[in-house]
């Protein structure tokens, strides 16, 4: 039995002898803890405890651009974050990278996203600053999550990655520093959180880091044209001619444009870029999508009540947190809250842990517990 678990590890990464020189491979894989032997390869372990993860479980129910709206086939961040990994994979299979790490870093980069998107974020952020607890990142918050929430075992170079992501930034050159240590990466984790916009600054440990970061940005950049087309927020005939020239006009054609020119433009080098002309119209692209897409009032809607609803619950939280000690009988919502923030020390790490709180719940369950402790909503009106 043991000869055959042992030839079956051997299976799993062979195939690792095909990778790129630019490739990290598990041999290099290094977990923030000890761990049992086990017959897989480190970052493929990483993916099954990712996708384990109650974090991961919550992608169900969290925002991706757009929060209310009826419609089955409106992208959620569940579907996101399959999105990224697939073309991630695509990429890194033709460049001869390792795709389990590829796959983790891609499954794992949202798992910190508060509700609502990156409204949700700039909300927890803002209260961040007022309580003087630093910011909030999502990237930075997945790393949280995975590593000091749920406490999983994960090696160094899909958290890096996850904390390397960033799809709101385009750049041409996407690179990596081989030379990264486990203690840079703890101090980059650590200036996230305390240093306003540190994230643009960090540069990954792997190249497979890199072709998620713009993967990121080709899995939603179409995607998202496709769902404001469905709900009627856009016209297909809109998208200016000279970008659909040269990347497409539907999510599909975008989406193998841009993998292509990646791959043609980036075959055997230690670095990702686009070519020129394509890079040049994606950027215009990405400012299109911003303008008609993500500052429109149907992606912004009542985000004027939910921006209330997170000081509001948030400064609720705080004032039961400090009336637990009263040995009044809790609600089940109120015994959820004092379970999370049970054990954590000073005001600081309290105010800290009402944010994880805050920042892991889906949009109902956000909406739910605002009804319950802040106010009543009438959900069905949001819809309208």
């Amino acid at each position: 039995m043991e000869k055959v678990l042992e030839k079956a590890k051997g299976n799993m990464i062979a195939r690792e002898t095909l990778l790129s020189e630019y490739a990290c491979k598990s041999s290099a894989g290094v977990l923030l803890k000890d761990d049992k032997e086990d017959i897989r390869p480190i970052f493929f372990r990483d993916i099954d405890r990712i996708i384990h993860s109650l974090a991961y479980t919550r992608y169900i129910d969290k925002t991706q651009v757009y929060s209310f709206i009826k419609n089955d086939h409106i992208t959620h961040r569940v579907l996101h974050v399959q999105l990224v990994s697939k073309i991630a994979r695509t990429i890194g299979r033709s460049l001869r990278l390792n795709e389990d790490l590829i796959e983790a870093i891609a499954l794992g980069h949202d798992v910190g996203h508060s509700p609502f998107g990156h409204k949700g974020e700039k909300y927890l952020n803002e209260i961040c600053k007022r309580e003087k607890i630093g910011y909030f990142y999502h990237n930075a918050q997945s790393v949280r999550v995975l590593k000091d929430l749920e406490k999983i075992n994960i090696s160094i170079q899909t958290l890096d990655g996850i904390l390397a992501h960033n799809g709101e930034i385009l750049i041409n050159k996407y690179e990596y520093n081989s030379e990264k240590t486990e203690e840079d990466f703890c101090k980059e984790l650590n200036s996230v959180f305390h240093e306003e916009g540190y994230s643009k600054k960090i540069v990954p440990m792997t190249l497979e880091a890199s072709v998620v970061r713009l993967s990121d940005i080709i899995a939603y950049i179409g995607r998202d044209i496709e769902d404001s087309i469905k709900i009627g927020i856009i016209k297909r005939e809109e998208l200016p001619k000279h970008i659909t020239d040269v990347l497409g006009d539907n999510n599909s054609k975008i989406v193998d444009t841009l993998i292509k020119d990646i791959i043609i433009n980036s075959f055997d080098k230690p670095y990702l870029t686009f070519s020129e002309n394509v890079f040049n119209e994606l950027v215009k692209l990405m400012d299109w999508n911003y303008k008609n897409i993500y500052a429109s009032p149907e992606a912004n809607k009542h985000q004027d009540i939910i921006e209330e609803l997170f000081y509001q619950l948030y400064d609720c939280y705080l004032r039961k947190v400090e009336s637990f000690g009263e040995n009044k009988k809790l609600t089940q919502s109120e015994k959820n809250l004092y379970d999370f923030i049970k054990g954590k020390g000073d005001n600081t790490s309290i105010k800290r842990a009402l944010i994880d709180y805050i920042a892991g719940q889906t949009d109902q369950y956000f909406l739910n517990e605002c009804i319950e402790h802040v106010r009543e909503i009438n959900i069905e009106e949001l819809y309208k």
